[in-house]
């Protein structure tokens, strides 16, 4: 069994399905949509690492390779995104119309990607990545052109809204924890876009090791966010003077 492309897969998929499981709690307790949709995409993140695990360890399966496209490849920044312009776009009938337009293209992209052809000979990007699934694939025209648009919808709103909020935190010197938390973030959805060039590239791996760090750094940049620093000691004091 390779570590690189089975063991870390699963391990991604892990942590994925733990922060997805922390985020979704939070949910509950606030009811907040950006958590709800988070918590999704971190569930879409945990599929595609399973599904690039089950291959490194059992190979091609058909049901698999569509679930790691669509919910790997495909929808996943798009809905972590959604779920920063949830907490950054103040007029929710904007959100609310951006939600319905990525439902109505998920549900769109699910249909063409479960039926697509599929030519299991192109599945490898290359010899030197051979162990690495890739879009090639699928050879029905149109499918793949889809998956740039959902990833350039996330990407710019969850790296642009973590860099944003870090940048308006660090300005106001408030909330140090949070300016922390959304650099991580940021970092974080940043890290597999790296991994897929350097993949592209013929670096064996490299997605893997980047899509457990960026899974790594998304779940440490939410518990940093949503946790205060403690306070100095003289701070802590000076508080309890001024109020008391």
């Amino acid at each position: 069994m390779n570590f690189f492309t089975t063991v870390l897969p699963f391990l991604s998929s892990g942590v994925s399905l733990i922060f997805a499981g922390a985020v979704l709690r939070r949910f509950i307790r606030k009811r907040g949509a950006h958590h709800l949709l988070w918590g999704i995409g971190m569930l879409f993140y945990a599929i595609g690492g399973f599904c690039e695990g089950y291959y490194g360890a059992f190979g091609w399966n058909p049901l698999i390779f569509r679930l790691w496209y669509l919910f790997g490849a495909m929808l996943v920044a798009a809905w972590l995104g959604q779920g920063t312009a949830y907490l950054l776009i103040r007029k929710r009938g904007v959100a609310h119309a951006l939600m319905v337009i990525l439902a109505l293209g998920s549900l769109y992209g699910a249909w063409r990607v479960f039926g697509a052809e599929l030519n299991p000979a192109l599945m490898a990007s290359g010899s030197a990545s051979a162990s690495e699934l890739s879009g090639r694939a699928i050879v029905t025209p149109g499918v793949r052109t889809l998956t740039p648009f959902f990833n350039l919808y996330g990407t710019v709103l969850l790296v642009g809204g973590a860099a944003y909020s870090a940048w308006l935190f660090w300005r106001k010197r408030v909330l140090l924890h949070r300016t922390i938390g959304n650099v991580l973030i940021a970092l974080g959805a940043l890290s597999p876009a790296f991994g897929g060039a350097f993949s592209r590239m013929g670096i064996p791996g490299a997605l893997y090791i980047s899509e457990f760090i960026g899974a790594v750094l998304l779940f440490a940049g939410f518990l940093r966010a949503t946790t205060p620093l403690p306070q100095p000691v003289e701070a802590l004091r000076a508080s309890q003077t001024a109020t008391s």
